[in-house]
């Protein structure tokens, strides 16, 4: 394939094909009529970005998924582009029975050439190839070749289109560089560049500094509230934004050319959460210009679902595509993104599986915070996304407020901020005693009185009311009605917080609203299926009185999602009790004896598993966990079970049955 040259050396009597757009095959500048087979065009795209031999079967695993004869439907296919590519003494379609290849050294392609253009660095390019590639890359690759039968094929075509439209940014972002500034041409390249980025700080930052330039102080302000707006929305971090404006404002000459450093304190109110940058996923050994379909999707759907749980500030994809090709160490992403953490990962195929190591890292020192691999036994790339991207997703997000936790933990208590205060508060929230959940209750109130716009201090506190009722630590109706208020208060301050949602669910089960519990509950895993907190909220309600089933599934994805979970004792717990509702005895006892055995179960898990330890017939265990129950809470009797969870009648007699049978009928 070719270098990056002038268009001069792409026009004359030669081949060119073009994919950006409808594809189009021309000889000496004239177009060709293609055979209208839709197929036929997907073969020629993919073979002419494999450039090399690809294997019959994969080809026909590729496009034609349940055909009468896929090979052929390639014979066929391949006799056709032998009529287009091959000329006298130019053989350009290698075919062999085991390989297949598009041999085009020879020709123009113009997603190749950008393919190598980027690779390069476009600032490389001169004027005219430059913005004859930026006009080329506007367009959709393989615009209006979708195969709706072909299921494979769109999952190739959807990372090939998601990688050209990130290439397409990065143009628009260096033509927005090579305009001048304060020019109409500044302006207008800017607006193109945020238009394309919505969610690229450096974009706004050129943007706002063109409008800044013509006095244009309204339009920046809209401009700012309509970004800051969607930002929220979306889960991105505005900070760079802001500043970008401080510096505008105290500096008329300023430009925003070299990379603005956002500093997560900088706007007043905003918890300085941390911000997280996750790097394009590499493949080992993929060979193919511009990185790995994969591996971009993989990255762009953990940022999108990172996002989504809203507990970390995400840097948008196009800012980490961007700053990828200059290899950059930990400390320097840190420093060029603002962020605290960074997360990278190498995705390695095998056989039937794909195997991808994520680590994160913090910025500032390169120490490992935590590393994992995750396998997929499948080749299906959207099984991949889903069942390694749920993965990474919730591992990463665990890990990364497990270190903000310690963190917090360390600080003197005058000195935290609103961030660090509702940590500290998770920290001892977490050990569910009486004593530790008003330490955890102060610490909310401090983050909320810190920062009243923080929904999550409100949720924090929100749970800490509902403790004291589920746990008889206060009077019930009265902290189930704060309850309510602080989780309606996470939900006024932030109505897309999954967590305000959870919070809300878990109040009004407290009322026994259970229809408005499970609709605030779904929202919650709607806003976030990653939330592992709002499925296994699910499953507390539904194992008790709702659907069993339901309540099993929930358990398993939320433990799936976040298997070392503070919460994993009542996790194991929702399976043991929807597993006595479904008569499961034997499998409800070993769950019981698990959520038991976590070291921070409360009173009511041990008294749980003391009851389905007896109904399974292990009466030495059972007698056990009975006598741990009452060392934990002297007096303890089935009514202190039965009156915190809401059992239906049937089930209610049978741990009457079990209680007797071990002591704790009274």
């Amino acid at each position: 394939m070719e270098t990056p040259g002038s268009e001069a050396e792409h026009a004359g009597p030669g081949l060119e094909l073009r994919l950006l757009g409808p594809l189009r095959l021309l000889r000496a500048g004239v177009v060709l009529q293609l055979p209208p087979s839709r197929k036929l065009r997907a073969l020629i795209a993919y073979l002419a970005l494999a450039n090399r031999p690809v294997s019959r079967e994969r080809l026909c695993a590729l496009l034609w998924q349940v055909p009468d004869d896929p090979r052929g439907e390639l014979r066929w296919c391949l006799s056709k582009l032998r009529s287009l590519f091959d000329e006298p003494g130019r053989q350009r379609v290698r075919a062999s029975e085991d390989g297949v290849m598009l041999d085009l050294a020879d020709c123009s392609v113009d997603a190749v050439r950008l393919l190598v253009a980027a690779k390069l660095g476009f600032v490389q390019l001169g004027d005219t190839e430059f913005f004859l590639l930026a006009e080329a890359a506007s367009a959709d690759f393989l615009e209006g070749t979708e195969l709706s039968d072909s299921v494979e094929f769109e999952h190739w075509l959807a990372g090939r289109r998601s990688g050209f439209r990130t290439l397409h940014i990065d143009l628009l972002a260096e033509a927005a560089r090579r305009a001048e500034a304060g020019t109409a041409e500044g302006l207008a390249a800017a607006g193109k560049w945020v238009e394309a980025a919505p969610f690229d700080t450096a974009a706004h930052a050129r943007f706002l500094a063109e409008l800044h330039q013509r006095r244009l102080i309204d339009d920046c302000a809209r401009h700012l509230e309509r970004t800051e707006r969607s930002f929220a929305a979306e889960g991105f971090d505005f900070t760079a934004v802001a500043s970008a404006w401080r510096k505008l404002k105290g500096d008329v000459a300023a430009t925003v050319r070299d990379p603005v450093r956002p500093d997560p304190r900088d706007i007043p109110g905003q918890p300085p959460q941390p911000s997280v940058a996750i790097m394009p996923f590499e493949e080992r050994g993929a060979g193919v210009p511009g990185g790995s379909d994969l591996g971009h999707a993989l990255t762009h759907d953990v940022i999108s679902r990172l996002a989504r749980l809203r507990g970390l500030f995400v840097i948008a994809r196009g800012s980490v595509f961007a700053l990828a090709r200059e290899q950059l160490g930990h400390r320097e992403i840190g420093e060029r993104l603002g962020v605290r953490y960074v997360v990278t990962g190498l995705l390695e195929r095998r056989k039937d599986a794909v195997v991808v190591t994520v680590e994160v890292a913090e910025a500032a020192s390169g120490h490992i915070v935590w590393t994992d691999h995750f396998e997929a036994l499948s080749s299906d790339q959207l099984a991949i996304l889903n069942e390694i991207g749920n993965g990474i997703v919730s591992a990463v997000a665990s890990e990364i407020e497990t270190a903000e936790r310690s963190r917090a933990v360390l600080k003197p208590p005058e000195s935290l901020d609103a961030w660090e205060a509702y940590h500290r508060g998770l920290w001892h929230m977490y050990r569910f005693t009486a004593a530790e959940n008003e330490r955890a209750a102060a610490l909310f109130s401090l983050s909320a009185r810190l920062d009243p716009s923080f929904s999550r201090a409100q949720a924090g506190l929100s749970f800490t009311h509902w403790q004291r009722a589920f746990q008889r630590w206060g009077e019930c109706g009265a902290q189930a009605r704060l309850a309510i208020e602080s989780a309606t208060q996470s939900l006024l301050i932030d109505e897309q917080n999954p967590a305000a949602h959870w919070s809300m669910g878990r109040a009004l089960w407290l009322v026994g609203d259970q229809a408005g519990a499970i609709s605030s509950l779904e929202r919650s895993v709607a806003l976030s299926p990653n939330f592992a907190l709002g499925h296994y909220a699910l499953s507390f309600v539904h194992c008790q009185g709702g659907d069993p089933l339901a309540a099993l599934s929930a358990s398993d994805h939320s433990r799936l999602l976040s298997p070392h979970d503070p919460l994993l004792f009542g996790m194991l717990g929702t399976r043991a009790m929807a597993l006595v509702r479904l008569g499961a005895l034997a499998e409800a006892a070993e769950w019981s004896r698990m959520a038991a055995a976590r070291p921070n179960a409360h009173v009511h898990i041990v008294a749980l598993a003391a009851h389905c330890l007896a109904l399974a017939g292990r009466m030495e265990e059972a007698h056990s966990h009975a006598a741990r129950t009452r060392l934990l809470r002297p007096g303890y009797g089935v009514d202190d079970l039965l009156g915190t969870f809401r059992f239906e009648a049937d089930t209610q007699l049978r741990y009457r049955k079990a209680a007797g049978a071990i002591g704790l009928s009274s």
